[in-house]
């Protein structure tokens, strides 16, 4: 199941598939070990539009949520 990264739950977990954004934005996600293939868990998100907060590898990154939303992810969950 493909969706966006700010529908994903707390604590889920899936593999980018797609970052819908131009080089500018998937150069700044590279630099932050977000790629695609890679894969991250979602720790939480905040109300209203906020920043989501994810991990990556051992690292835990807050994303604007403009930018969550641009994350592809292919999720096993439901």
């Amino acid at each position: 199941m493909r969706v966006s990264l700010i529908k994903l739950k707390g604590n889920q977990k899936g593999k980018i598939t797609d970052i819908s954004g131009g080089g500018a934005l998937q150069h700044k996600l590279m630099s932050l070990g977000i790629y695609k293939g890679r894969e991250i868990t979602k720790l939480s998100h905040f109300a209203l539009r906020g920043p989501v907060a994810v991990k990556v590898g051992r690292s835990v990154i807050a994303l604007g949520y403009s930018m969550a939303s641009k994350i592809i992810l292919e999720s096993n969950d439901k």
